[in-house]
């Protein structure tokens, strides 16, 4: 079992940097498959990016790509979605997810079984 807890987000105008936090539970990070995906209202869940570390990856979606960046820091099992330059079509909810699993596919959230609460990110113009 892997609790995912995620701190952070904000109301930010566009343009600036917001940094988010996924802190994981009872698994070290090099073991888990570890995601971010967001939801805007009314829309459906969508990947933004991805890792295994030392394996494979970081994969971005293309409307973030340049812009986020996924990292870690192992020593305290936390994972940061850094985003830059954020523009209001990035306002949504921002959910961590984790995979004990290797993949061929890292952007269906069906492949994750674990789920941060989700924390909200909302870009001002």
């Amino acid at each position: 079992q892997v609790q995912l807890v995620e701190p952070g987000g904000g109301l930010v105008q566009a343009g600036v940097s917001l940094r988010l936090s996924c802190v994981a539970s009872a698994r070290t990070l090099g073991s888990l498959t570890m995601a971010w995906f967001r939801q805007a209202p009314g829309k459906d869940r969508e990947f933004v990016a991805a890792i295994r570390w030392g394996v494979d990856g970081p994969y971005y979606a293309d409307s973030v790509l340049g812009r986020f960046t996924i990292s870690s820091d192992n020593v305290k099992n936390t994972v940061y979605l850094q985003m830059n330059s954020l523009k209001p079509g990035d306002t949504a909810v921002y959910y961590c997810a984790a995979s004990p699993y290797f993949m061929s596919n890292y952007r269906p959230a069906g492949h994750y079984a674990y789920w941060g609460q989700g924390t909200q990110v909302t870009v001002s113009s």
